[in-house]
């Protein structure tokens, strides 16, 4: 078992810099906020209209905010049109596969003209902008670096969170990256990432995507040059059962993906269940994880 104490030591921030040795660390580079949203019209336009005011209008730290539509059925694009995002429509590389959240990041970054991008999910209520500063301010300041994970508490009022985590992707570590066991929330979707790192790298389709980008940044660049940051407390919604085990299979299918040089996994599962008259059933569904083209491949998509 590898000694992570001092990895983890220097490479968790706590805070962020001051803002103004921020902005001078950004030396000419652009930074980007890419949001990847499905039928998030009640939280991405605040989530949104905050990452603006607080960091394009107050502070020129961010200098693009993207939102990638991926196949929302609700008012997800025009509510974060309307609060200022440019608006990417998710391209899937093949048009019948439905590659979820991993197609969703792989627009965002073939769509990013920034040298540095953040992912923020769109789901958070009660969103604090100062999330992109404590992401990004290690990047900036730290050349060695080139992607930082977050972590954060959550309530658990609702059920919590953090159960594929522990039950799917803490197993995986444990028995096959050792190395990743630093990262407090190895699954979270906010992170911050030099493009020129990943834009010639696969990238996992679905909700393995995460971790997919973690795995392959410590593959081609070392422990070293990841880091993570404490983000205080994060709101949002949870998934049901079902969802979490679709979850579990990509997170582990990424483990695959990535270490195993295999260019898809599927898995095959019987899901109990009631119909609505209450009586038993049993649903057989297939869970199919890729390995997308990088997104220096390209991705034609729509912007508006």
């Amino acid at each position: 078992m590898p000694d992570l104490q001092p990895w983890f030591a220097t490479h968790t921030h706590a805070a962020s810099a001051p803002l103004g040795d921020l902005v001078a660390a950004k030396r000419g580079r652009r930074v980007g906020v890419v949001l990847p949203a499905r039928d998030e019209a009640t939280t991405i336009g605040e989530i949104v209209r905050r990452v603006r005011t607080a960091w394009c209008d107050l502070v020129p730290l961010v200098d693009e905010v993207v939102v990638v539509d991926s196949r929302s059925s609700d008012d997800t694009a025009a509510a974060a049109r309307e609060a200022g995002a440019v608006v990417v429509t998710a391209e899937d590389p093949d048009p019948a596969f439905d590659g979820g959240k991993g197609s969703a990041m792989r627009t965002g970054m073939a769509h990013l003209t920034s040298d540095v991008g953040v992912f923020l999910d769109a789901d958070v209520r009660g969103f604090d902008p100062a999330f992109v500063a404590r992401l990004v301010g290690p990047l900036l300041t730290d050349p060695s670096l080139v992607l930082v994970k977050a972590f954060y508490d959550r309530p658990t009022h609702d059920g919590g969170g953090g159960r594929v985590t522990e039950l799917a992707a803490r197993p995986e570590i444990t028995r096959r990256a050792p190395e990743l066991a630093g990262f407090v929330q190895p699954l979270a979707g906010e992170c911050a990432f030099v493009l020129d790192a990943f834009v010639d790298l696969p990238v996992v389709s679905g909700y393995g995507v995460d971790v997919g980008m973690l795995l392959q940044a410590v593959r081609k660049h070392g422990l070293d040059a990841t880091a993570q940051a404490d983000l205080g407390r994060r709101e949002h919604d949870h998934q049901g059962l079902r969802a979490l085990g679709r979850m579990a299979l990509q997170v582990r299918a990424a483990f695959d993906l990535v270490l195993d040089d295999r260019d898809v996994v599927v898995d095959e599962r019987w899901v109990p269940g009631r119909d609505a008259d209450g009586a038993a059933t049993l649903v057989a569904e297939r869970v199919e994880t890729r390995l997308l083209p990088p997104p220096g491949a390209g991705a034609t998509s729509s912007t508006s």
